[in-house]
């Protein structure tokens, strides 16, 4: 294996090599610095981290996982996890060589021209601000556990009740109208709430483990019963099925490329903490699943299927470390809210700087007090509770929507790698060897970016089939809207329709780029 493929030598480059600073670095992409550059390493970390929340994630989605596949359903997030880190590796290549705010945008339109670009970022924000708003309803799962109070409408906290439903969308709201506010103030309350609550959340991870661990009813081999969908005949399309919940999971773990323009050597930073936040989830979020496996009171009694982790959880925890835990999942929920909303802010801010988006003027400006751009911050928080609102009464729905965005995010990521293998067909990256702004080596697949990049493509392509292929079960459980079960092409064809009329024609690009440059 040649220096410079995977991995990279961690050595000086030469002392000939230019060693670019931060700003003049952003210069030479076109862009002059406007945001405050202040992020560190563990900001940057918490960025991706935060986004996946897997204390939030697996606590919501357990069931789900569980209730197709059985038990044996965990194998279908380590097979998630590598054909995730597929794009992953993709992602920080292009993070080393483009450390812009926007990247799905920027990368996109660098490796497929501007339509390409265009359509990744307005897939993207669809999707995020629909992903915020599903993260802020989580609220309801978590706070009237912690303290009745919490449940302002009603007193049936169940989602799928009227008042459940209603509660939801108050407790989202103020978690939304909260989040707006910090993004607003400036990137240092941001990072320093973001990696407080980061680091909340990896130990109330490692203590769930241990307490899964040590309260265990059987052992690990666990994972290879299927259970009761097991006995039924095609268990193999029940177990794909099972792989939604890892899929709505692992996502967003390029956040830390949103965040370029704001971070310290990006160039070297972003690459690491992109693998990093998606590893230390992977590995995090398995050992959740298979220790709740093992601490389970039963697999057959139907909670787990139906209650998931919070039946396993009260099952063994007792006040006050229950509630002391579920305290931890709440502030969970908050910074990954915190975080999807920063990264859709950016991505917003990014298009609008290139005259791509509506209102550009407006969104393009950062206030150079807090040194964030405020008009998407709060664009983007009324349009989160904007979509909370469809969960009044109509909770189906709103799941329906939450699932259909995560078919968004994986079709924008493909919107990357599609055309990034057809740019290294061609021999991307060209040129010499570049340096961050230490004076290394940038991070680089070298031989094994085609091997890569082919099989990002192809796991991307499967994934977007089984999310999207129209499953009563998934997309209308209830059965009182038919048409939700295509929930998912009907949408992509609308979103795609709507950004046809927002796309912008007639305006070149104030900023172009050379394709595969």
């Amino acid at each position: 294996m040649s220096s410079t493929t995977l991995p990279v030598p961690e050595g000086p480059a030469s002392p000939s090599a230019a060693v670019p600073t931060d700003h003049s670095d952003l210069a030479e992409l076109g862009y002059e610095q406007q945001l405050h550059r202040s992020l560190g390493k563990f900001a940057s970390f918490a960025a991706g981290f935060s986004f996946v929340s897997i204390l939030t994630t697996i606590f919501q989605l357990f069931a789900l996982g569980f209730s197709f596949g059985g038990p044996a359903f965990f194998f279908t997030w380590p097979l998630v996890f590598l054909g995730q880190f597929m794009v992953a590796l993709n992602f920080a290549e292009l993070a080393a060589r483009y450390p812009i705010s926007g990247a799905i945008y920027q990368w996109a339109r660098r490796m497929g021209g501007e339509i390409v670009g265009w359509f990744a970022g307005w897939f993207m924000i669809i999707a995020q601000i629909v992903t915020a708003s599903a993260a802020a309803i989580a609220l309801q799962v978590v706070l009237p556990s912690v303290w009745s109070g919490f449940q302002i409408v009603g007193d049936d906290p169940a989602l799928t009740s009227p008042s459940g439903a209603t509660n939801a969308v108050i407790l989202g709201s103020v978690l939304l109208v909260l989040t707006t506010i910090i993004n607003s103030i400036g990137v240092n309350w941001m990072s320093r709430i973001n990696s407080i609550g980061v680091t909340c959340e990896i130990v109330g991870v490692v203590a769930l483990v241990l307490v899964f661990f040590t309260h265990a009813q059987r052992g690990p081999q666990v994972v290879l019963d299927t259970g009761a969908p097991g006995a039924e005949p095609g268990y193999i399309w029940a177990w794909i099925v099972s792989g939604l919940m890892a899929a709505y999971v692992m996502v967003g773990f390029g956040s830390a490329g949103e965040l370029a323009e704001e971070t310290h050597n990006p160039r070297r930073v972003a690459p690491r903490t992109i693998r990093l936040a998606l590893s230390a989830s992977a590995l995090g979020g398995g050992l959740m699943i298979v220790g709740a496996l093992m601490a389970a009171p039963s697999l057959t009694d139907g909670n787990l299927a139906t209650l998931g982790l919070p039946y396993v959880i009260d099952s063994i925890l007792t006040s006050p470390w229950g509630t002391v835990l579920l305290i931890d999942v709440a502030i969970a929920v908050f910074i990954c809210t915190l975080a999807i909303q920063t990264a859709a802010s950016r991505l917003m801010f990014s298009m609008a700087r290139d005259g791509r988006l509506p209102a550009s003027k407006m969104l393009s400006k950062v206030n150079s007090k807090t040194g964030t751009p405020i008009a998407p911050s709060v664009l983007i928080g009324i349009a989160c509770v904007a979509v909370l609102a469809v969960n009044v009464g109509n909770s189906a729905i709103f799941t329906t929507l939450s699932s259909v965005c995560i078919v968004l995010i994986y079709l924008a990521y493909m919107m990357v790698t599609v055309p990034l293998l057809v740019q290294r067909l061609k021999g991307w990256p060209h040129g010499g060897v570049q340096v961050d702004a230490e004076g290394m080596k940038l991070f680089t697949l070298g031989r094994l970016g085609v091997p890569v990049n082919l099989l990002a493509v192809l796991y991307g392509g499967m994934m977007v089939i089984n999310l999207s292929w129209p499953r009563a079960e998934i997309f209308n459980p209830t059965g009182e809207f038919p048409v939700l079960q295509w929930a998912a092409p009907i949408t992509v064809v609308a979103v795609v329709l709507v950004g046809i009329a927002c796309l912008p024609r007639g305006k070149a690009h104030p900023k172009p780029v050379q394709i595969g440059a």
